[in-house]
């Protein structure tokens, strides 16, 4: 695919480019605690959009997404949102340099990826910032990293009309190959810890669910913890978030949250203690450990924080069962989406053949499973290739 996007970019505009490539994104604990001002635990992976590129001595952006087999062209001198939902991820980060100072000289794009659309693999934050580091590498305008995250943010807020938090942009920036990065969402400070994927693979099981429930309940769950924080405030000051909140506090005024409130702070506290717990577990190599907090993660988010579904449910609870999975549990905002397993690459083929078998028997479809591993964030290309035993596209069902 990135020889093919190169060709095309070469054919289109009769020059040679320049070529980026940025994750997509996973997160192994920490669902819901990012608007929390808690801690995430993501990973860049290798389901990633490539981009050729180079300066086209014009005013204009000349784009072609080879996924979709579109073009489309802009005056830089005059950008707005447009009606062409792709084109608002490469506009809203060109406003985001043009906001901040800097003159965005015309440019030529091709890009493309393997990032399965609809899969919560943050295929947009992909986009977003392999353009971000493009356009920063290209005409050097040497913008840090935060910030390119920052900007690469502020695009999906302003031009494709999504209030995303932060963990999906950090992440594909940010990516380590072979670890994880603990985002303490709140300060930004970040911290890696390694995640050796020599004998693991990570399994993600697409429901193919959409999200139909998730814009409105994800505003509720806010909500109840916005009240479950002011509670707590009439007795602790210094509680701004439920980052502040211990488990010994919410069981001391249990009796003022009300049930429903009571559980969706109890989630958010205890996520909060996985994901710093889980870290401790990667740092003494323990992944059985840190598979049995996954594990726990689904159940609280099932049970307590009630954002899946019957078919995450199943997913999860068949990881667990079959033996072959080290911890399993639904990822991103619920009522659909993939699930994340932890997988000995040993057991690899017997757990994908039996979670596609159970899913067919249960719900009547197939279930596409996609392996990936983690490595760097969004960056120039590498020129070497990659290791022949982390070759995993033979297992892309």
């Amino acid at each position: 695919m990135v020889q093919d996007i190169i060709t095309t970019f070469q054919k289109r505009y009769n020059q040679e480019p320049t070529v980026i490539r940025s994750a997509g994104r996973v997160n192994l604990i920490g669902e819901h605690t990012d608007y929390n001002e808690g801690f995430v635990l993501p990973a860049a992976i290798d389901k990633e959009i490539y981009f050729a590129i180079a300066p086209n001595g014009t005013a204009s952006m000349r784009a072609y997404s080879f996924d979709l087999h579109e073009k489309a062209s802009f005056n830089l001198e005059q950008v707005e949102p447009s009606e062409m939902v792709w084109a608002n991820y490469l506009l809203g980060v060109v406003a985001q340099f043009q906001k901040a100072g800097h003159t965005v000289p015309g440019f030529d794009l091709v890009f493309g990826g393997n990032i399965p659309m609809g899969a919560g693999l943050s295929s947009s934050a992909a986009v977003e910032c392999g353009l971000a580091y493009a356009l920063n590498h290209i005409f050097q305008f040497k913008v840090e990293k935060m910030d390119l995250v920052k900007m690469a943010q502020k695009a999906e807020h302003e031009y494709a009309g999504v209030l995303c938090g932060i963990m999906d942009q950090f992440a594909s920036m940010f990516g380590k190959r072979n670890h994880v990065v603990r985002l303490d969402c709140r300060s930004l400070g970040y911290q890696y810890f390694p995640f050796d994927m020599r004998e693991y693979r990570l399994v993600l099981c697409d429901t193919r669910v959409k999200h139909s429930l998730a814009s409105s309940e994800y505003n509720t769950r806010r909500q109840e913890c916005e009240t479950g924080v002011a509670i707590l405030q009439k007795h602790y000051p210094q509680v701004n978030s439920l980052r502040d909140v211990t488990l010994e506090m919410l069981a001391q005024h249990q009796d003022e949250f009300g049930p429903v409130v009571y559980r969706r702070c109890t989630y958010v506290v205890q996520e909060n203690l996985r994901v710093e717990e889980g870290c401790l577990d990667l740092e003494r190599g323990d992944l059985e450990a840190f598979g049995q907090k996954m594990f726990a993660s689904h159940q609280g988010l099932q049970h307590d924080y009630e954002v899946s579904c019957p078919e995450l449910d199943f997913l999860a609870e068949k990881a667990k069962e079959s033996g072959l999975a080290l911890g399993a549990r639904m990822m991103g905002g619920g009522f659909g989406g993939c699930t994340i397993n932890l997988v000995r690459l040993e057991k690899l083929e017997e757990f994908t053949r039996a979670m596609e078998v159970a899913y067919q028997k249960r719900f009547g479809q197939e279930l596409p499973v996609y392996i990936a591993r983690i490595v760097d964030g969004t960056g120039l290309l590498p020129t070497a290739k990659p290791e022949p035993s982390y070759n995993d596209s033979e297992w892309t069902r």
